[in-house]
């Protein structure tokens, strides 16, 4: 009896940052559970009881585990294809001081959460706690063995995208073996891939992955084909290259297979059309739905989030939640621009909240049917008149630069002035630090914000505003100073 009040207090028990997660199955890694946590926020300790098949985890924040919890409850997390539960701990905090084993984060938790947020300074905090400290760039060079099944360059980016933002792929035969070399944006991204798909299979029973780490610090691409591809610049020609396989090739090979891929977002998973033995090929653009969370209900508006996310690819849908206004979903124009804008600003604050983004279960945001309660949350903006990138030869393309406190400012008309530009900063709340007009062209400006925050408010506020005689302001972010 004892027992069972107590796990019904459980149930019941207030928002904690420790969460605990039930049905483990057995076999499940650490860095796993962890992969779990990863798109809501930090994850600060874990604690596995192997033999309980049972884990406590702790995040940063409160925030960042509400937003866990509120986004699993209703869409169930897999782990090794099977459901793992999650509900907040009676605990406020894991103390695991007395456990030699699990005295400090295991290394496994800081190069996850390293490879989520980009930090790099990690390095050192493994190095003095003994763990393995990554001493590699941001290049892998995979070699894929028992080549019975099509792999091509789609589909090494659809598996390898799942742990940071992939720049570029080149593909090649060596030494009669089939062999890549991909780039990450950052190279935790590139340890975390590793350690993860080293040694798994693409498909049941073939395509083995091999992957270590290229001497190369940087791959020059120079055509976008079925061979090469740089994924931050669309404007490469095709050249010359030929297919590496025949994607409409029949194959014959044992139903879906799924390569497993831990984490939220779900496996990587190669589907079967009705025509038996023939497979589907997923392409570019994939999943381009974003799951953005822990957002500011009171400030938050689907026009701001097609502003802010827009200057990282053309969004086209936009729908915030209409019973947990601090989770939306961002329908971008591709997976592509998708990745590039969960680089950016995943862990961006925004309206006094550190902001999770994230790739969603959904493919599509539905609009809602005649008559459906929305109160104008859900947004189209496909047409809208604002995209930066419909022109595939923009220089939109080549100005792509995370937060930052200065911004640039283009489309100035000349009758406006620095007093002018400077008060309208200040009446949105800006602090102005410093401006400064381009010398060559007049029409483009400068100015420095009192933070990167600042930046991100005023540049929702001021992008496309109307000076009047149908001239509109221009707003991105700079990678300059002044």
């Amino acid at each position: 009896n004892e027992k069972k009040k107590s796990k019904g207090k459980r149930s019941q028990c207030s928002p904690s940052r420790v969460l605990h997660i039930r049905q483990i199955p057995n076999g499940v890694t650490g860095a796993e559970v962890v992969s779990l946590g990863l798109p809501f926020g930090k994850v600060t300790n874990l604690l596995m009881l192997r033999g309980k098949g049972q884990a406590f985890l702790e995040m940063a924040s409160v925030d960042a585990a509400v937003s866990m919890v509120n986004y699993y409850t209703p869409a169930t997390p897999h782990l090794h294809n099977q459901p793992v539960y999650i509900q907040y701990s009676n605990y406020k905090e894991l103390r695991t001081d007395n456990q030699h084993n699990q005295a400090r984060p295991q290394p496994a938790l800081q190069c996850a959460n390293a490879m989520q947020h980009g930090n790099l300074g990690i390095t050192s905090a493994l190095a003095a706690e003994g763990g393995v400290l990554p001493s590699h760039g941001s290049v892998l060079r995979i070699v894929v063995e028992n080549v019975f099944c099509p792999v091509t360059l789609d589909i090494l980016y659809q598996i390898f995208s799942k742990f940071g933002f992939v720049l570029k792929i080149v593909m090649f035969h060596k030494n009669n073996q089939f062999q890549a070399l991909l780039q990450y944006a950052d190279a935790m991204n590139a340890y975390y891939a590793k350690m993860s798909l080293d040694g798994h299979c693409i498909y049941t029973g073939c395509c083995t992955l091999r992957i270590d780490f290229s001497k190369l610090t940087n791959l020059t691409v120079k055509y976008n084909n079925d061979k090469s591809r740089d994924f931050t610049r669309i404007d490469l020609p095709f050249g010359d290259g030929q297919r590496t396989m025949e994607a409409d090739a029949i194959y014959t090979f044992p139903g879906p297979s799924v390569l497993p891929v831990p984490g939220a977002l779900g496996p990587f998973m190669v589907t079967t059309s009705a025509a038996p033995g023939h497979m589907t090929i997923p392409s570019i653009p994939g999943n381009s739905v974003l799951l953005v969370s822990n957002l500011n209900p009171e400030a938050i508006t689907p026009y701001g989030l097609f502003i802010l996310f827009g200057v990282y690819g053309d969004v086209h849908r936009v729908k915030i939640m209409f019973k947990k206004r601090g989770i939306a979903l961002v329908q971008m124009a591709d997976a592509t621009q998708a990745q590039l804008a969960i680089n950016y600003l995943n862990g961006q604050r925004l309206y006094g909240r550190v902001m999770h983004a994230t790739l969603s279960k959904y493919h599509t945001i539905q609009l809602p049917r005649e008559g459906q309660e929305d109160k104008g949350l859900t947004k189209d903006y496909s047409n809208s008149p604002l995209h930066r990138f419909k022109n595939p030869c923009s220089k939109n393309f080549q100005n792509i630069f995370p937060p930052s406190a200065t911004l640039h400012l283009s489309n100035i008309p000349p009758s406006v002035t620095v007093d002018d530009l400077k008060n309208l900063f200040t009446s949105k709340g800006s602090t102005v630090k410093a401006f400064k007009f381009f010398q060559k062209d007049c029409k483009m400006a400068l100015i420095q914000l009192g933070s990167v925050e600042e930046a991100v408010h005023a540049l929702i506020e001021l992008h496309n505003h109307d000076f009047g005689e149908n001239q509109h302001l221009r707003v991105s972010f700079s990678k300059s100073s002044i």
